[in-house]
């Protein structure tokens, strides 16, 4: 049974470091196992209990009295205690709310000129290949076909990029983030449907944390929240969605720089004579090969260089448009009825469904928009839009049908044959360097929802590099990026077709929008809690269009459509497996920590040397004493003086400020030296810490904890509170549990002027200084556990596949855990570890 082997384990462990504190003189009793169960993974207390000062270390590994209080049980009402770590945060909350600086007009504007060169790239040379593709399933034979398509393609682009994205997705943006799993961490802050359980009720303080919530007394928004919660079911659904959206969106960073690079280049097709089909694959592979090769001199500086060419593009596309428009036949302005439409379904029936899927084209990328939000900001992204990307497609589309009514037979070739003749070489190369920066879009967006599912325990760890001092959210991810070059190169040279890439591209596209169709309605009626019928009619409308679409593209399945469903399904078993595995360690770790009893009788010696210096004990635990230290009481012949659990956590926020990001406390009596650090970070949080700044702020935090320590016990004895042991000063509660983070603001005095007596005179301060002191002069060191996650011998045999294969194969070929919390390597001590999940 897993218990009793939990037990087993435990008995052996804890009787070893017993039988050798007691060889050292300490003195004590065998206890058993003092290893807690997994009943403390909800370490929430009642409003009535009855509290030991030593129990529930889930909630106070404090002791409860750090050394200068005895043990004691009594029965006590009270209000539901908050966890030792909120009262630090309480400090910040209200004090340091996100101001963000006020963004000129002129910055928009040039924000706005960068997304032309990274966000609408991929919109913007659709017109490429659209009507091609269109009318490769409806023949033109007469104005109805033209008009019906025009139609069409009016009204999708005015629907779903203007309309959707433009005015209500970019709003369900996570304080500037944009993507399916920026979506996620928005409902996951509102609803517990995290499957981590390292929630926190001081990750809630966080200023970016916070959700404004216009009528938080609706009852449909908390029936909505309460069957999210409580339900695993529909937790492990909508984690499977948001894998899903990202996935498909990593299957667009690979199809599209394949059939834009190939569109662009087919225009050689016609003009130099034998160009055929193998020099096209040729030229093609060279320009994405290129392509990936620059990505890693970063998003700003590729934006700012693409920018001026596809500024000068969709001038191209509007003014050619235009061109044709007025010389050929302006009346298909009248396509803006949405009557073509239905005449063109009636002409065509089965065919003019099936030319849905090449309708679609026109949207792609129109995702991006939304992923790639945390490299912009949303005023850049609607105003590029709706003042320069709308109206030139709207010009390029009308052109190449004014001319398609007088040459209907040049619909393969629609988009050169329509360049006005002169024009061709420049327009050819313009298009050629449009079509390399469209790729640049999906691209982005691959490497923003790669990261946003690191950070949130979805994704292996890899490699991040952040290309921009001044935006965060500008990234680079090598091995994502080889990945996409090589996948890209196999697409081009097995197709060797734009018409079977298309067919492949209609459905990771059109799977990306009805994840995100979803997930917004969610967000509607979840945190905005907007009417209910305005909801639906969002989710009606464009959901419908969506599963239109998508019955259309779902039908060219065996003429390429496979192949983003293969992507999309590889990515979803990675992201799956890391997520299972990693939520099965966590809660082995919760379940195999160390309890207070056990500490107790260890004694302060921790049953062995204790020698100068400062241990960093690196792990993922918000609380307790995790079960590798014991490993290391065993495996060491000393340890470190003073200990510091350091857990690196990120929150479901996408940044977290400085002042906001450390939480600190104490660890058994004062006489361990033990103390519990969590450093919190957003999912675009950028963490380039020197580990001698951050040793550095260790010490002088430590000091500023244990002075305020003393200044709370001080104020504590003055007042001389003995009925509920805590003191309220001004709007903050403090309770037993004393705790600072490790920056302190400079702005106010944590405590009144006229209770903050001199403390420089206390003995053990001075004591506790003096140990700090001597600790740090003798450096530092980095202990860390490299553990093997292993499936229980009862599992099923699923289970042991996953876990012991899958997932071993997922840990132990990613980032290691040095290089992950960025701990130098001079001073490393790790020891190996066997989690049973």
């Amino acid at each position: 049974m897993e218990e009793d082997g939990i037990e087993e384990i435990s008995s052996s462990i804890s009787g070893r470091l017993l039988r050798r504190r007691n060889t050292g003189g300490g003195g004590g009793s065998d206890s058993g196992s003092r290893w807690v169960d997994g009943s403390e993974v909800d370490s929430e207390t009642p409003p009535w209990s009855l509290v030991d000062d030593n129990d529930n270390e889930g909630e106070n590994n404090t002791g409860g009295g750090y050394g200068y209080g005895s043990n004691r049980r009594r029965l006590i009402k009270k209000p539901k205690r908050v966890d030792s770590f909120d009262v630090e945060s309480m400090a910040f909350s209200g004090s340091h709310a996100h101001h963000n600086k006020e963004v000129s007009i002129w910055q928009t504007l040039g924000l706005a000129f960068q997304t032309l060169g990274v966000v609408y790239g991929d919109m913007g040379t659709s017109p490429l290949y659209v009507f091609t593709d269109v009318f490769s399933k409806v023949q033109i034979e007469s104005n109805i076909d033209v008009l019906g398509a025009l139609s069409l393609v009016i009204y999708t682009i005015a629907l779903v990029p203007l309309a959707k994205y433009v005015f209500i997705v970019l709003k369900a943006n996570d304080n500037g983030e944009g993507g399916t799993f920026a979506l996620y961490s928005l409902i996951s802050r509102y609803a517990k449907v995290n499957l981590l359980p390292n929630r926190q009720q001081a990750d809630e303080r966080i200023s970016s944390y916070r959700l404004k919530l216009p009528t938080p007394e609706l009852e449909r928004a908390l029936k909505i929240k309460e069957k999210l919660e409580h339900n695993s079911f529909y937790k492990t659904l909508l984690l499977l969605l948001v894998l899903m959206g990202t996935s498909m969106i990593i299957g667009d960073g690979i199809l599209t720089p394949a059939i834009s690079v190939m569109s662009a280049v087919s225009g050689l097709e016609g003009k130099i004579q034998g160009f055929g089909t193998g020099a096209l694959v040729g030229v093609s592979v060279v320009i994405l090969v290129g392509l990936f090769g620059i990505q890693r001199f970063g998003t700003s500086k590729v934006g700012l260089t693409f920018a001026p060419c596809l500024a000068l593009w969709f001038f191209s596309l509007g003014s050619i448009g235009l061109y044709n428009l007025i010389k050929y036949d302006v009346s298909v302005v009248k396509a803006i009825n949405p009557l073509y439409i239905y005449l063109f379904f009636k002409k065509n029936s089965f065919k003019a469904w099936s030319s849905l899927g090449g309708c679609v084209l026109c949207i792609t990328g129109a995702e991006a928009m939304f992923a790639d939000l945390g490299h912009f900001s949303v005023p850049s992204i609607q105003i590029a839009f709706s003042l320069v990307v709308f109206p030139c497609l709207l010009l390029a589309y009308m052109g190449q049908a004014a001319y398609l009514l007088q040459h209907p037979s040049s619909a393969d070739r629609i988009f050169y044959d329509s360049i006005p003749d002169g024009l061709f070489w420049p327009v050819f190369v313009i298009a050629t360097l449009a079509a390399v920066i469209a790729s640049q879009a999906m691209i982005s967006a691959s490497f923003s929802c790669i990261k946003q599912s690191m950070a949130l325990g979805c994704f292996p760890r890899l490699k991040v590099i952040h290309t921009s001092r001044k935006f965060m959210g500008q990234i680079y991810i090598p091995v994502i990026n080889w990945f996409l070059m090589i996948m890209c190169v196999l697409v081009v040279a097995t197709f060797q077709s734009t018409t079977d890439i298309a067919n492949a591209y209609g459905i990771a596209e059109v799977g990306v929008m009805m994840v995100s169709t979803a997930l917004v309605t969610l967000v509607m009626l979840l945190i905005w809690q907007t009417n209910l019928f305005l909801a639906l009619c969002f989710l009606i409308i464009f959901g419908s269009i969506e599963l239109l679409y998508m019955s259309a593209v779902l039908s060219k399945i065996t003429e390429g459509g496979w192949l983003p469903l293969a992507f999309a399904s590889f990515f979803l078993c990675v992201m799956y497996i890391w997520n299972y595995g990693s939520v099965l360690k966590y809660q082995s770790e919760v379940r195999d920590k160390i309890s207070m009893d056990f500490m107790n009788e260890l004694g302060s010696t921790l049953g062995t040397v204790r020698v100068p210096g400062i241990g960093l004990l690196y792990n993922e635990l918000v609380h307790g004493v995790p079960s590798v230290l014991g490993q290391f009481l065993l495996d060491l012949p000393a340890i470190h003086s003073t200990l510091v659990f350091v857990c690196i956590k990120y929150v479901p926020v996408p940044v977290v400020t400085q002042e906001e990001r450390f939480l600190f406390r104490r660890i058994c009596p004062k006489d361990y030296h033990m103390f519990q650090c969590v450093a919190r970070y957003g999912y675009k949080d950028v963490r380039k810490e020197d580990h001698h700044a951050f040793e550095k702020l260790l010490v002088e935090s430590l000091e500023k904890f244990m002075r305020k320590e003393a200044q709370d016990l001080a104020l504590e004895t003055e007042i001389n509170d003995a009925d509920f042991e805590c003191v309220s000063v001004g709007q903050r509660i403090y309770s037993g549990e004393l705790s600072v983070p490790l920056i302190q603001p400079e702005s106010e005095p944590v405590l009144p002027s006229s209770v903050m007596g001199p403390i420089d005179d206390d003995p053990s301060l001075e004591y506790e200084l003096s140990a700090l002191k001597e600790a740090t002069e003798s450096g530092f060191t980095y202990l860390l556990g490299h553990g093997d996650v292993k499936a229980r011998k009862d599992s099923f045999f699923f289970k042991k596949l996953v876990i012991n294969y899958f997932y071993s194969f997922l840990r132990n070929n990613c980032r290691g855990g040095a290089a992950t919390m960025r701990v130098p390597h001079m001073n490393i001590i790790q020891v190996g570890m066997t989690y049973r999940v």
